[in-house]
């Protein structure tokens, strides 16, 4: 088999922080490799040294057989390298064509020839098998359309190798069977890919090598086949874990309504949602994209306004109308977007963890107190074992999971009654998901009743007290996740019952 890719030594160092500490990767022609490695271990660093945003400060990288240096992201294109990241870069504001070929539009008399740039828009989506129309606006796109369109962009360059970080998160398991058949139809064309997924059963289906890295380091390559799931995770965190789900062994701490939605109504986006959550109780909510799911819950805090019903906190009724509101009333919301909804980019890890509730750090003369700050975020840090450099690093520098665990972090300091997670553990690795567990079962002790979306059905069965199943708009039927099955939940779902 041909080696089209051989990445040695390579290393990168970060103010305060070693991100790569002689790293080893290879690559052959028409595989998939597999990227393995907790949040932090170093896997969006490599891959930003291969596609030409970070320069190495030590190694050598040889493609098809020829020591080069990787200038920048353009030299990384036309030596036919192209990256999928895991937080979309799309311009909402431009069509699916346009995003498709930006840079690279046909042009005719010198200006841009939108007849064949749709054209080849539209080419390159049937091959995909993708109904996407290339004139609309990226903005009026499900995520899992634009994650599509992402992909399609990613393949307008003809490239050689594809690297594809978290490609999945935004997708449905049908979206991803569709992903999963165009990556074969690359394979067979001889395109190589590397593939960067939390998601063992994906590694498994699609992937031909797995690479592991901890901690900056290199730790080894097995193939896909001859590995298992235990292995792979001893590897990645360098210690066995008996159990991926740690045990709650109680249901709810008090059995009240500490949160009630009655008849709640929004014409199109949910109708006539009616629940309870208990103190101390995780109640699930499992549904497809598009089923209303997330809609409910930003129903309840305030960012969509209801049209109808009532919504009732220990047992008083509340008007909740917008985020503002909800927060007063100590509804905490981490959404499924933590890039454009949970975090500030460009401000620091200990900002962002303090912006949800900064007059807890006014002093008396009402400014804010910077050592108060500093002290908090630091335990913060230390409890949800947030890696970075500094407490002052700006989090578009760290990865996806361990800014998750800042927006998580940020709506601990509202001390929330009800803690409503969207996608909690997405792009998150096992270690890192088994750490959240924790902490939601840690506050469910606190009496904190939380309200948990998921498409992932095993998290779903194996987290929740109560699962609730959602289907265009409606709570379709409530199920005890410890007596029901994958095939029941996606029968309520693909079945008319």
């Amino acid at each position: 088999m041909t080696t089209i890719l051989e990445m040695n030594g390579i290393k990168k160092v970060f103010p305060g922080v070693i991100a790569l500490n002689g790293v080893n990767l290879k690559l052959e022609e028409g595989k998939v490799l597999a990227l393995l490695g907790e949040n932090g271990a170093g896997k969006s660093t490599l891959m930003k040294i291969l596609s030409g945003s970070y320069k190495p400060d030590g190694g050598e990288i040889f493609l098809f057989g020829k020591k080069i240096e990787i200038k920048d992201v353009v030299h990384a294109k036309e030596l036919g390298v192209s990256i999928i990241y895991q937080e979309l870069s799309l311009s909402n504001n431009m069509t699916v064509a346009e995003n498709i070929f930006a840079l690279q539009e046909p042009t005719r008399l010198g200006l841009i020839d939108d007849r064949e740039l749709n054209k080849r828009a539209k080419e390159l989506l049937d091959d995909l098998e993708l109904d996407i129309p290339p004139t609309k606006l990226v903005n009026e796109l499900s995520i899992s359309n634009q994650q599509m369109v992402e992909i399609a962009k990613s393949l307008s360059t003809n490239p050689k190798i594809i690297i594809m970080d978290e490609p999945t998160s935004a997708l449905s398991s049908k979206e991803t069977k569709k992903l999963f058949k165009i990556i074969r139809k690359l394979q067979s064309k001889g395109t190589s890919i590397i593939y960067i997924s939390h998601r063992m059963e994906e590694l498994f289906e699609i992937t031909n090598n797995v690479s592991i890295l901890r901690d900056g380091v290199y730790i080894g390559t097995v193939e896909t086949k001859q590995t298992s799931s235990e292995e792979l995770i001893k590897m990645m965190v360098g210690r066995e874990m008996e159990n991926v789900y740690p045990e709650k062994n109680f249901h709810f701490i008090r059995d009240e309504k500490l949160l009630e939605i009655k008849d709640y109504n929004k014409k199109n986006y949910f109708e006539n949602i009616n629940f309870f959550v208990r103190p101390g109780e995780i109640v699930g909510l499992y549904g497809l994209m598009g089923s209303g799911r997330t809609e409910i819950v930003q129903g309840i805090f305030g960012m969509l306004k209801r049209d109808s019903g009532e919504l009732f906190l220990h047992g008083r009724k509340v008007k909740i109308d917008n985020p503002f509101t909800a927060i007063q009333n100590k509804i905490a919301f981490v959404t499924e977007d933590r890039k454009n909804e949970g975090l500030v980019l460009t401000a620091s890890v200990y900002e962002n963890t303090t912006f949800a509730n900064l007059g807890k750090y006014l002093n008396a003369f009402k400014l804010i107190d910077h050592q108060k700050e500093v002290k908090k975020t630091k335990e913060h840090v230390n409890n949800l074992k947030i890696k970075t450099p500094s407490i002052y690093q700006m989090v578009n520098k760290l990865s996806g999971g361990n800014q998750q665990k800042i927006v998580l972090s940020k709506w601990f300091e509202i001390d929330p009654d009800i803690l409503i997670l969207d996608e909690p553990t997405r792009g998150i690795d096992v270690g890192a998901k088994y750490e959240i567990y924790k902490l939601m079962i840690e506050l469910a002790q606190k009496g904190v009743g939380i309200i948990m979306i998921s498409s992932d059905l095993p998290e779903v069965l194996n987290v929740s007290d109560r699962l609730l199943v959602v289907k265009e708009r409606k709570i379709v039927t409530e199920l005890d996740p410890k007596m029901t099955s994958q095939e029941e939940i996606m029968s309520y779902i693909t079945e008319s019952r």
